[in-house]
Order: C-alpha cells, then structure tokens, then sequence
C-alpha cells in the first residue's frame, strides 16, 4: 500500500509517495521552500502542491513541528504563532482534497525509526532526538510511542533550556567545535537518563550524518546509535501513521 508522505520543516516542505510495507519511497522525493512568513494557509497551498505534483488523489500523512492533539497544532515554538490552536488537519485536508492525517514531526521520524531503523525490534524505553533547529523527542515504550512529548522544551539543572543549549542550530551558530558541543548534549542526554532510564538513545536530524564526529565524546551509560532514516525518516513516519486510518 502507497501513502504520501508530507515532512514540513522551518526551511522546506518535502514529500514523496511510500510504501508502507517496506518503508521505500516509490518515487524521487519533491521539496519546496517553506513560505516566509509560514502562515497557515500559505503551508496549506505548498501540501496541495506537492500533493499535485505527484497527482496524488490518496490518503496522506503529514508533520508539522509542533505538538498535534487531534489534527490541532497546540504549540508554536519554531514556527509562526497563527498556527496556535489552528486545525491543521482540516486545512491540509480541504487544501489537498484528500484524506488526511497531521503528526507531530519528531513523533513520526520515530515511528519510521522503531519500524525499519535503529530501533526495530527494540524493546524497553527507547528515546529518540532529532537535532536540528531546535531538539525534537519521540518517546516509546515496548514499541508503543507516548506522543508529543516535547522534551527539548525541558529545562536542564543548570536553568538552560534544553534545544537552547544543545541543539545543533547552537553548535553552529557559536561556531562550536565538536567535543565542545558533544559536552553539551552529553549535559542533556545524562539528564534524560537520569529521569528516564532509557534502553537505547537514538539520535536523528542532519547531523546525524556526522555521527562519527560526536558520538564517541558522548559518555552516558545508555547505548546512543544515529538514525538510520535521515531525511526520510518523517516523511516515512507520516506515511506510517496514516497507514493505521486507512481500511485493510
């Protein structure tokens, strides 16, 4: 089964049809800039579009970087505060014309993780963070996902905010050298084990690519492990997400 999946982000809107029993993209993925300003119904036209040029008249699966009760965007930290309260749902829905389902982004780059990534078959408490503009978090228990838990909003012992301190928007913007930032996010990955106990950390967003560079500074107990998905992962997960609305 094929289901168009529709990654919003702070820099681009990009999507591609999935197969959902394999996790594959069936065809090439097609990214457009996001709007500036990104006002709701100027996202709404870009989810149409892209839906349009995959002549896509299906179910689709799309995120938004938020928290997502309902197919309502209830919180507006990296993107513009007229999505507070907004029903994304019903508006990418009446946009696109077809049936519909939002998700919060990080939620759904960990569906795809726990399904055909680094945490397949994994049990236990598994979290995983996306590193990027700020600190997305998707949270799982034996395989099932506690959703929209916003733990980069978290605050830290020493009074930082965690995606203030940590994220990798952060290591560039003060020129951070890499043991320098790894100190950083080892500061929140210990704090999350501290409070979680978690099995396994896994760690996505861009810089996930660079693993190699960080991972071996970070010194919790906790097993960490890049995603494997990458820039796919939520595009993926939306996808995934939707796959449980649609009859078998």
């Amino acid at each position: 089964m094929e289901i168009l999946g529709i990654d919003i982000g702070g820099s681009g809107i990009k999507g591609a049809p999935v197969d959902v029993d394999t996790g594959s993209l069936t065809a090439d993925r097609f990214r457009i800039p996001t709007p500036e300003p990104s006002l709701p119904d100027a996202v709404a036209a870009v989810v149409a579009e892209i839906a349009q040029h995959f002549s896509w008249h299906g179910p689709i699966g799309c995120t938004f970087p938020a928290v997502v009760k309902n197919g309502v965007t209830l919180s507006a930290a990296n993107v513009d505060r007229a999505w507070l309260g907004a029903d994304a749902q019903n508006l990418f829905a009446r946009a696109t014309g077809c049936p519909l389902l939002v998700i919060n982004d990080a939620d759904a780059a960990g569906i795809a993780e726990m399904k055909f990534g680094a945490g397949k078959d994994r049990q236990g408490v598994v979290l995983l963070l996306t590193l990027g503009t700020g600190i997305g978090s998707a949270l799982f228990v034996d395989g099932r996902l506690v959703p929209n838990t916003e733990f980069g909003h978290m605050v830290l012992p020493s009074g930082k905010e965690v995606e203030s301190w940590a994220a990798d928007r952060i290591r560039t913007e003060k020129d951070l050298s890499w043991k320098k930032w790894a100190k950083r996010l080892n500061d929140v990955l210990a704090n999350f084990e501290f409070l979680f106990s978690p099995d396994l950390f896994i760690l996505g967003g861009g810089v996930s690519k660079s693993h190699d560079k960080f991972m071996p500074l970070l010194k919790v107990r906790t097993p960490v492990v890049p995603a494997r998905l990458l820039n796919e992962a939520g595009i993926v997960g939306a996808a995934l997400a939707t796959s449980d609305l649609v009859p078998q």
